[in-house]
């Protein structure tokens, strides 16, 4: 008789804790062009649309290059392709040391989104190979507790290496993108090394185990009635991957819209930089609590779509809120509340795609779903620098924002009557399979 919750937290402990390692080191070689945006600008000459533009132009990489990267995965396997991705993105985040110009910011921020294209993606399609569909609410938020701890860690180690300036005659925007680009490339032989391809290579599962794993993960395919497509790229065709990929658009324009705009917003405060960078923290302990609470209660009640609309709503309203106070205090505590909901949403979305796909039609099907959702990372700070420019206030991108979370509001209705009115009672199916 195997022991379900043993097995799965084996491969929790064994996978969950590097991998998010990884998309920590991810998110802040990603994320840190905010912060060298405080001082960067005025020594080359990038003001604040063309930072909106060259921010935005990592996503327009991401989007033309990720559907290639999860194909190539899923033939070269997560641990070889993994590394590749590593290597490059770090070398490029090095390589922005050398920015003289807007010019040359976004040619590079472009090749850090192609270099980066896959990774996520292809993580959450890589997690799809190792657990059953009823678990995976959980594991992809304990997965995507990595982007907000990202964030609270740049936060204060950005605003230390800014105060470098000077250091080898290197301003500290520079030393800011040396240090955070390195650790990616030092991951990449321990990738090459510890992660496995798949359970039937791991040596820490007993043969039952492996088999039991397989076996719930084809029962999944039955259950769901998930589509494994001839030609992956047909997934692309797929209305449902169609329809998802337009809800997530909302999704990641706001989470990166406001996190490449918040070291600039909590700058008008007044602060410091090492002061900008600890206040910059404190939405994503925020979004951290979100994403501990809001998966678990999600798979509990068995309930998805009622947890969104009300993380949508509570998302705009303090989003709306956050650009009408004037107390910097309260406009923090609303930014917290965003930060809550938008990283909650983005951990309950991903369970998504994977009930109706497998293989590498997931592969590409997910792919897809983010490299499309992603023209909302260049939408947004674009969007956001192009308003500030033109009212001359950043309260406006901030609304702009407000109404974008209404669109994904309105959205979630869209995608339930969509998706799952015609799925039938797959909900108490996968509460009935999981009591076997």
């Amino acid at each position: 008789m195997i022991d379900e919750a043993r097995v799965t937290r084996k491969i929790t402990l064994k996978l969950i804790p590097f991998l998010v390692l990884l998309y920590v080191v991810a998110y802040i070689d990603r994320s840190a062009v905010g912060f060298a945006k405080l001082h960067m600008g005025a020594d080359v000459g990038i003001g604040d649309a063309a930072y909106g533009l060259g921010a935005g132009l990592f996503f327009i990489g991401y989007f033309l290059f990720e559907v290639p990267s999860n194909l190539l995965l899923d033939r070269f396997g997560a641990r070889r392709w993994f590394a590749r991705i590593l290597l490059t993105w770090g070398a490029i985040t090095m390589a922005m040391a050398l920015i003289s110009g807007p010019y040359s910011f976004y040619f590079l921020r472009f090749l850090l989104g192609a270099a980066e294209a896959g990774f996520f993606p292809g993580v959450l399609y890589y997690l799809t190979q190792w657990y059953p569909i009823r678990n995976r609410g959980k594991v992809v938020g304990l997965f995507m507790l990595s982007q907000p701890v990202a964030m609270v860690v740049t936060g204060p180690l950005a605003g230390a290496l800014l105060g470098m300036e000077g250091v080898g005659d290197l301003h500290g925007w520079q030393w800011l993108f040396l240090m955070i680009g390195a650790p990616a490339v030092l991951l990449t032989w321990p990738t090459l090394r510890f992660l496995p391809d798949n359970a039937r290579q791991v040596s820490w599962l007993s043969e039952d185990e492996k088999n039991w794993l397989s076996g719930e993960l084809k029962k999944d395919e039955t259950l769901y009635a998930q589509t494994r497509h001839g030609n992956p790229l047909h997934a692309l065709k797929d209305r449902r991957v169609l329809t998802l990929a337009a809800y997530f658009l909302p999704i990641t324009l706001s989470i990166y819209g406001l996190g490449l705009w918040l070291p600039t917003i909590l700058k008008a405060f007044g602060a410091s930089d090492l002061a900008t960078g600890f206040m910059s923290s404190v939405p994503y302990l925020f979004g951290i609590l979100g994403l501990l609470i809001v998966p678990r209660s999600a798979d509990k009640l068995k309930d998805r779509y009622g947890h969104l609309t009300v993380l949508y709503s509570m998302g705009a309203i303090s989003m709306f809120l956050s650009a009408w106070f004037a107390s910097p205090m309260l406009q923090l505590a609303a930014l917290s509340v965003v930060a809550f909901c938008l990283f909650s949403i983005a951990a309950l979305f991903w369970v998504l795609p994977g009930r109706f796909l497998v293989g590498a039609s997931a592969a590409a099907g997910i792919a897809l779903i983010n490299s499309v959702g992603n023209l909302g990372g260049y939408l947004g700070p674009f969007g956001i620098g192009a308003l500030k420019e033109y009212t001359g206030s950043i309260a406006s991108g901030l609304y702009f924002l407000s109404a974008v979370m209404v669109g994904g509001l309105l959205l979630t209705a869209v995608v339930y009557f969509c998706l799952e009115r015609s799925s039938g009672a797959v909900e108490q199916a996968t509460g009935d399979q999981a009591k076997v």
